[in-house]
Formats: C-alpha cells, sequence, structure tokens
C-alpha cells in the first residue's frame, strides 16, 4: 500500500475513532443511568452533503441528508425490499390535476405539522420554498439549489395559495408526470431561514420536518443528528436515539472502519473486501434497484456525434467481464433500464462484438479515435469508478479508440453535468450513474431538447424529433397504459440512437456491523435508516 494511502488512512481511522470516543464520553456523562444507542454510517462522499434544503452530493446527499433531515410533499415508501419502491404521500396528503385545467396540479397539505423550530408547515411556507428554487428575484432564493433542481424545476410556471393547506402548482405545459418531481423538493423552514438571514448561517441551525434534527456539523468530517420524538409519522421515529454521517471516499477506508467498529454501516463496500467482510460476521445486503452506470454522450463536438461511433462504443464493451471484475455485484447494462423495467421493450441489444466495432469506426474515418471521458474518483451511484473505468478504456482501447480519463471529485463531475457540454466542450462523455425509478428520471431528461443543460439533465444535447413528439403524447396522455406503451417506444428509439454508452446496473452492496438489526434495504437509490437498532454482536 502506497505510504500516501496508508498515512490516510490512519489519519480518517484516528478522526472517526476520536471523535466516537467524545461522542460516548459525553452521551454517558449525559444519561448514566441509560446508554444512548447511535447509528454510524460511512458514505462514499467527500464531504457532508448540503444540509441547507436540496442536498449536493447526488442521490447519496437525498438518501441521508435529504429524507432525514427534511421531508417533500410526496415520499418514497421504502418499507419493503420486495418490489420496486413506489411515492406515497408525505407533507402532502393528496394531489390531483385540476378536471378544468391539464396544467393545473392541486395538492392537500397535510395539517399540526411543526418544523424542528416549531414553526408551522403551510401553504406559504411551500409558496416560499417554490420561489426559493425557482425565482431569481427573491432574497431568499439559491442560485446553488436552482441549477441542482433546474432539471426538475424548469416546467413550472407558477404556484398559487389556494387556502392554508392547498396549494395549486401551474406547469408550462401539460406534464401527466409532474407530481414525481414533487417527490424532490425539500421542505425547509421559513421561519428559521428568516432568523438565520443567510444560507450560510442557515447551513449551522437547519430545520426541517424531517424524523430526524440536526446536533452539529463539522466539514468534511461528520454531522450528527438526533432523533425527532414528535415526528409527524409516528412509524418512522427512529428507533435510534443519534445518527453520525462520516465521509469515507475510500472504499477500502470505509471497510477498514467498519471492521475496526468505527462505524456500523457502509456504503458501496469493493468487491474485493466481500469475502473478509463476510467471515469476520458483517452482513453483507445486495439487492437489484433502478439504477444505470452509463456515459452521456457529447453529440456536438467530438467524435461521438457520430452515431457509428456511439454503436462501436457499445459493441466494444464486454460487459460480463465488467460484472466479473465486480465480484457479481452488478447486472449486465444494455440499456437505459433493466429488462425487469416496464418500459424495457424490445431495444436493439449492442452485444459484445469487437470485429464490429473497429469496422465502424474506420467507416467513420475515426481511428484510432481519440475521445476524453469524465470520471469521478467516488460518488453517490458511482459503485467503484476508478478501477470500472480503467476496464472500459481498455475495452474501448482494444477495438481502437484511444482514451483519455479526466478524473475529478463527485461534485466536480456533477457540476460538468450541470452545466452542460457547451462549458466544457473538450469531453466527449460524462460518466454519471442515474436513477431511472420513474419516466422522468430514467429516460425523459437524457432525450428531450427542453433538457439541454444547463436547463435540464440532457448533458450532450441528444435529440431526436420522433422522441420529441412522443413525450409531448405522453405528458399529455393521462391514461397509464397508453402512457407506458409510448414511454417504452422512447426507450427503444434511444437504444436504436445508442444515445449512451451503456455497462451495468448496480445491485446496490452495503455492509452492517451484526449489531443492526431492523434494516430493510429497499429496491430504490434511498433507504430509510429509522426501523434501525443496534444490539449486541452476540
Amino acid at each position: 500500500m502506497p505510504h500516501t494511502a496508508l498515512k490516510s488512512r490512519n489519519r480518517a481511522a484516528g478522526l472517526v475513532a476520536g471523535f466516537s470516543l467524545m461522542v460516548a464520553a459525553a452521551l454517558a456523562a449525559a444519561n448514566p443511568a441509560q446508554a444512548q444507542t447511535t447509528l454510524r454510517v460511512a458514505m462514499t462522499a467527500g464531504d457532508i452533503p448540503d444540509v441547507t434544503g436540496q442536498p449536493d452530493q447526488g442521490f447519496e446527499g437525498y438518501r441521508f441528508v435529504g429524507y432525514t433531515l427534511y421531508d417533500s410533499l410526496i415520499l418514497w415508501d421504502l418499507s419493503r425490499s420486495d418490489v420496486e419502491a413506489s411515492l406515497t404521500p408525505g407533507l402532502a396528503t393528496k394531489w390531483e390535476i385540476d378536471p378544468k385545467d391539464s396544467k393545473r396540479w392541486i395538492f392537500t397539505l397535510r395539517k399540526d405539522v411543526k418544523f424542528h423550530d416549531g414553526s408551522d408547515f403551510n401553504a406559504d411556507v411551500v409558496l416560499w420554498n417554490i420561489s426559493r428554487i425557482t425565482d431569481e428575484k427573491v432574497p431568499h432564493f439559491n442560485a446553488k439549489q436552482f441549477a441542482a433542481m433546474r432539471t426538475r424545476t424548469v416546467n413550472i410556471d407558477r404556484a398559487e395559495k389556494i387556502d392554508d393547506h392547498t396549494v395549486a402548482i401551474i406547469t408550462k405545459e401539460p406534464d401527466s408526470l409532474f407530481y414525481i418531481q414533487m417527490s424532490f423538493w425539500m421542505m425547509i423552514s421559513k421561519a428559521q431561514f428568516e432568523k438565520a438571514g443567510s444560507y450560510e448561517k442557515y447551513a449551522q441551525m437547519p430545520s426541517g420536518t424531517g424524523p430526524y434534527r440536526f446536533a452539529g456539523l463539522v466539514p468534511r468530517e461528520r454531522l450528527e443528528m438526533t432523533r425527532n420524538e414528535t415526528y409527524w409519522n409516528p412509524k418512522r421515529i427512529p428507533k435510534h436515539d443519534r445518527l453520525v454521517l462520516q465521509p469515507m471516499p475510500e472504499a477500502t477506508t470505509r471497510a477498514a472502519a467498519l471492521l475496526s467498529g468505527q462505524v456500523d454501516f457502509i456504503e458501496a463496500p469493493s468487491p474485493d473486501t466481500i469475502a473478509r467482510l463476510k467471515s469476520s460476521g458483517m452482513q453483507v445486503i445486495t439487492l437489484p434497484y433502478p439504477h444505470n452506470w452509463h456515459y452521456q454522450f457529447n453529440f456536438v463536438d467530438g467524435p461521438f456525434k457520430d452515431k457509428r461511433v456511439r454503436q462501436a462504443a457499445n459493441y466494444a464493451m464486454d460487459r460480463g467481464e465488467m460484472v466479473e471484475m465486480l465480484n457479481g455485484l452488478a447486472q449486465e447494462g444494455y440499456a437505459t433500464v433493466p429488462p425487469s423495467s416496464p418500459y424495457f421493450g424490445k431495444p436493439v441489444l449492442y452485444k459484445l462484438d469487437q470485429k464490429k466495432a473497429t469496422a465502424l469506426l474506420k467507416e467513420a474515418k475515426c481511428f484510432p479515435c481519440e475521445v476524453t471521458l469524465a470520471i469521478s474518483t467516488s460518488g453517490s451511484g458511482q459503485m467503484q469508478p476508478l478501477p470500472m473505468n480503467e476496464l472500459v478504456k481498455s475495452q474501448l482501447e482494444a477495438v481502437g479508440f484511444k482514451v483519455k480519463l479526466e478524473v475529478m471529485d463527485w461534485n466536480a463531475l456533477l457540476d460538468v453535468t450541470f452545466k452542460g457540454r457547451e462549458k466544457f466542450p473538450a469531453y466527449h462523455a460524462v460518466n454519471v450513474s442515474r436513477a431511472t425509478q420513474d419516466p422522468f428520471s430514467g429516460i425523459f431528461r437524457f432525450a428531450m431538447r427542453k433538457q439541454w443543460a444547463p436547463a435540464g439533465g440532457n448533458w450532450g444535447h441528444y435529440e431526436n424529433p420522433e422522441i420529441e413528439k412522443l413525450i409531448t403524447e405522453i405528458y399529455n396522455t393521462f391514461d397509464q397504459a397508453k402512457r407506458d406503451a409510448m414511454i417504452t417506444r422512447v426507450h427503444e428509439i434511444m437504444n436504436a440512437d445508442a444515445a449512451m454508452l451503456f455497462v451495468t446496473h448496480d445491485l446496490n452492496p452495503r455492509a452492517l456491523s451484526p449489531k443492526v438489526k431492523g434494516f430493510v434495504q429497499a429496491q430504490s437509490w434511498f433507504q430509510d435508516l429509522t426501523p434501525i437498532t443496534l444490539g449486541t454482536t452476540n
């Protein structure tokens, strides 16, 4: 092991161990008669996700900060492992389209909900939260969160208060799937923000309605939360006293922390540590979930604007070799969504064919074909990005590509995707894994012209006139069966266009201490930590 890596690991271990001792001592002093329970989680993120509403650090930020400190109008039901997670009422008890106006969505708000600071949740707060991410003229506008949420807010025209517990959100164009976007909109306390006066100060005292309350934060080291005893949903009041989140981007560091008892729960253990974790009595959990590990192509600058080059890249992939390298912790990926998805259909499947890949490159007069790929060192849903990208590089170069990997941290790569290819024309593709739990998240935002970054998630500016027409019809169709058939067709067209470099679907591995009980791994990017208890290892 390099000296620098060992030094980094020892420093991380020392910080974690020192912090754990301080917490234990403080808790014992405060309540010697009854020991409190603390769940310690090691994330893949390199820093604590933003606590001021819409988290950064990808969906890992939502998993551990968004849905812990805060709630959205609509939540995800994460209580089962046998079916894909579905939407469930959150701070809204009901939502429906106005029968007189297909662009007007009406949300009935939950009554008697308090923020952690004691202020009321109501329609005024919802409108204030919507304006802070959509209206640049208001004093509480958050430019960073606007950029991160733009892909989901681009169709919002305005919001209206109907009464104290009812709001209407009006879209620019009809959108039969708009309600899904409200599951990603975290409601922060208007009163607490106004007391703080700025997002910088609010970050030191954030207040949501979620099952955990903010207790303290040290950047790049830890975020502490405590159980919200008065949470509006009694079934989801945490069964442990405290939650401590620790950023550990190195997979080996996370595994070492779990094995040494410094943490109880780790994300994304590396494949080569699984055997040791299991032999040491750790729980290793895997489960398919709506995940796509792929590359978005640049359709304007460079070789991938030629369909033949995109097809060649896909034919170069030995996906079985990737799964083998990952010790079986993944599925071969041939499309945006996996075959289990209701939208999979009958897409073109680019099975390994190196001769065909080379022939396509020569036909496109791009041989050798020089490309630069933007990748991350770690991150939410990124799996094991460094060895995985090295394998992709070797497979591409075996057919005639010449690949340069541009490595950066996770938030820097997200910044590249938010700002779009116009700001980064030197990158010919970006490797950012994505959620596929709904048609917009998994398919539409990478296919629509309206979603061209920086306006949305279509980083490389892909477009297809047939897809544009279909999505317009989908948004105007409220019959689910008809809508699903059209969504499937969109997916098939994207594959025929080789709109992405398809590689794999993750199996969402995580490892837990044997004393962690009650965790139900949902088929989702998000997970509910509230049922967890911490017993003994006996």
